[in-house]
């Protein structure tokens, strides 16, 4: 129940056309009064229509009147799922007074928006004002629900954010006259068995899951399931290219099908120019409604359109408003004073109110086994305006993972996951961080305990889109460069204990390189026994090893290997190459790479890339 006194809100300042009517409104008043009449000797049975509620100065309005066709200077706001997402934040949720009955007033979007607060009506005038306004063909709907959705309770519904996307369908193999072999032959005998059995294990579960029904408590019936009063709103399609007829919840902001079992009925529907009664039978909900407007057995209009009627504009010359109105179907001719554009709905909604959208601070939605809590933005030093936590139980007391969404932040980090199972979390980037950072998956910000990172590879000199760092190892990945290679491997030893207690530090003494493999993928202008696949570099045992690409024909790879001369002494300067430091196998290469001249310049070309890729080990290393 809310707190809040609607009694002693502030109406001094309201226009005069709030406190009391013109002669066409009161003319209006008589027309919709006589409507109302007329229905209920007609439709005895049928509940009050809302139709001439008091707004927020006792004063009797049609409903009509209430709707303020507006559009904000706001990109967001000219989509409805801006309008929609941006009333359910920024206005503060009150129950009905009675559930079965709509409630005695209506007050203007001008004082809902004013004091940031309303119930089911006040929410959908507000936002069908905007929608209107942005030039959708929308409605306000009277009608009933279920408890749920009237009461706000989203506690059994699956939170938007963790709603997988639709699976697209399997392609069908375009070549529908192929050879079909035959299936192995099968025995009916044995498929017989198997399916008494399956039948047997299958009534056994069944069994037991209905013991376990029992045991679990059935949710309550509504006793008031089918009666409780609720508003929304209906957009029709056609104008800005609707393709579907829908509804909008004004409580969420989520779009539903007009078929949603949620929605139990219909009474009334309007807009700013015009009053429907639904004459249809809503015994199974609206699925089976008709929402064309102009099928008199299906609507029951209030002011009989016509085509120049429904291009009114919205404004009508002050010398015209002292006429009277004389037929009811020129009435919405005579709308132009009490259907003015809001003076306030603009003026009180300045950038800074519709970047802070949320009254309280933030807002907190408690979904089946999640939490969302919202922010504005700059609510939080460190940019947070989003947070989703998924929990392993309905009661949400075990967390099983924390999503957080940032903005505004000058390393451009978006998005965190944090995984309680596994304890891993994963930050996410947007282009333009100074490191091309794309993702940085961890479980401590110290170094070498395990980093993920991922970059924007087509904005890196080198291509590395992955780069996998632990300990004992690190691996990167690569795209799209020119000497085709794909993958680098680098292990690392272990430190020297005594340097570490001497208290130099890590860079100084940097963790020993053991050895360095990369891998290539094929190069199709170079033959095959001259394309190396993987390179291996034996740091510390000074061996160098080369095993190529394969043709088609072939069978077994070409390989060249560089070893350590055994009794003499290594020099950074010298090569010293024979026939018994190097063993090679390449059977299908020419002859000018098997003498020992082309070994020799291979193997200082490797001695120089070993030099360069130790550099690039530990510029990595200094990266992460």
């Amino acid at each position: 129940i809310s707190d809040f006194d609607w009694s002693s809100i502030d109406t001094s300042n309201l226009p005069s056309s709030y406190k009391t009517n013109s002669q066409q409104e009161k003319k209006l008043l008589q027309l919709a009064d006589h409507f109302f009449q007329q229905y209920s000797h007609l439709c005895p049975e049928r509940k009050p229509l809302f139709i001439h509620p008091l707004n927020e100065c006792g004063v009797q309005k049609f409903v009509s009147t209430t709707v303020r066709p507006t559009l904000l200077p706001y990109p967001d706001m000219y989509y409805w799922s801006g309008c929609a997402s941006f009333v359910c934040d920024y206005l503060i949720m009150e129950p009905l007074k009675c559930p079965i009955t709509p409630p005695s007033s209506l007050y203007s979007p001008t004082t809902i928006l004013k004091y940031q607060r309303g119930n089911c009506f006040d929410f959908t005038v507000l936002l069908c004002s905007l929608l209107v306004g942005a030039g959708y063909d929308a409605y306000c709907v009277h009608g009933y629900a279920t408890l749920e959705m009237c009461s706000l309770d989203q506690t059994q519904e699956l939170c938007p954010r963790l709603r997988k996307p639709p699976e697209v369908p399997e392609e069908e193999d375009p070549n529908k006259y192929r050879i079909k072999y035959p299936l192995e032959p099968q025995s009916q005998f044995v498929l017989q068995q198997k399916a008494k059995k399956e039948e047997e294990t299958e009534s056994t579960q069944e069994e037991e899951r209905e013991e376990e029904v029992v045991e679990v408590e059935k949710p309550k019936r509504d006793p008031l399931h089918g009666l409780r009063v609720h508003a929304w709103v209906l957009v029709l399609s056609g104008k800005r290219k609707v393709p579907e007829t829908f509804f909008i919840n004004p409580f969420t902001g989520n779009h539903h099908s007009t078929k949603d079992e949620c929605f139990l009925g219909i009474e009334s529907i309007w807009n700013h120019r015009n009053y429907w009664v639904n004459m249809q039978d809503c015994r199974k909900g609206c699925k089976e409604l008709s929402f064309d407007l102009n099928d008199p057995f299906c609507w029951e209009i209030m002011f009989s359109e016509s085509n120049k009627a429904s291009q009114l504009p919205t404004e009508s010359p002050k010398n015209d408003t002292d006429d009277m109105v004389s037929d009811p179907s020129d009435a919405l001719e005579h709308w132009g004073p009490c259907m003015e554009p809001s003076i306030c709905l603009t003026s009180l909604l300045p950038t800074a109110e519709y970047e802070n959208p949320f009254p309280r601070g933030k807002k907190v939605i408690l979904y089946d086994k999640a939490k969302q809590e919202k922010w504005a933005a700059y609510a939080n030093a460190d940019g947070l305006v989003e947070r989703l936590t998924v929990y392993a139980d309905s009661d949400r007391t075990e967390e099983l993972e924390v999503k957080e969404w940032f903005k505004h932040r000058e390393d451009l980090l978006y998005m965190r996951e944090v995984d309680h199972q596994t304890l891993l979390i994963t930050d996410h980037f947007k282009p333009g961080h100074p490191l091309l950072l794309k993702a940085h998956t961890y479980t401590s910000l110290e170094p070498e305990t395990g980093h993920t990172v991922e970059f924007y590879h087509t904005a890196r000199v080198d291509g590395l889109w992955k780069r996998f760092e632990t300990a004992t190892e690190m691996t990167e990945y690569f795209m799209g460069r020119e000497d085709f290679l794909h993958m680098r491997h680098i292990e690392f030893g272990e430190r020297d204990l005594g340097v570490e207690m001497a208290g130099v530090t890590a860079e100084a003494n940097a963790r020993p390189i053991v050895e360095i493999k990369e891998y290539f993928h094929r190069n199709p202008e170079k033959p095959a026994d001259e394309d190396v696949e993987e390179r291996v570099f034996m740091v510390i045992d000074d061996v160098i090893q080369l095993t190529y690409h394969l043709e088609l024909h072939d069978t077994i790879a070409s390989k060249v290997v560089f070893c350590r001369v055994i009794g003499r002494e290594k020099r950074e300067d010298e090569i010293f190459l024979s026939r018994e430091n190097t063993v090679k196998y390449q059977p299908w290469s020419s002859e000018k790479h098997k003498n020992m001249r082309h070994l020799y310049n291979l193997l200082w070309e490797l001695r120089a890339e070993q030099k360069d890729l130790k550099q690039l080990v530990r510029d990595s290393e200094a990266e992460v």
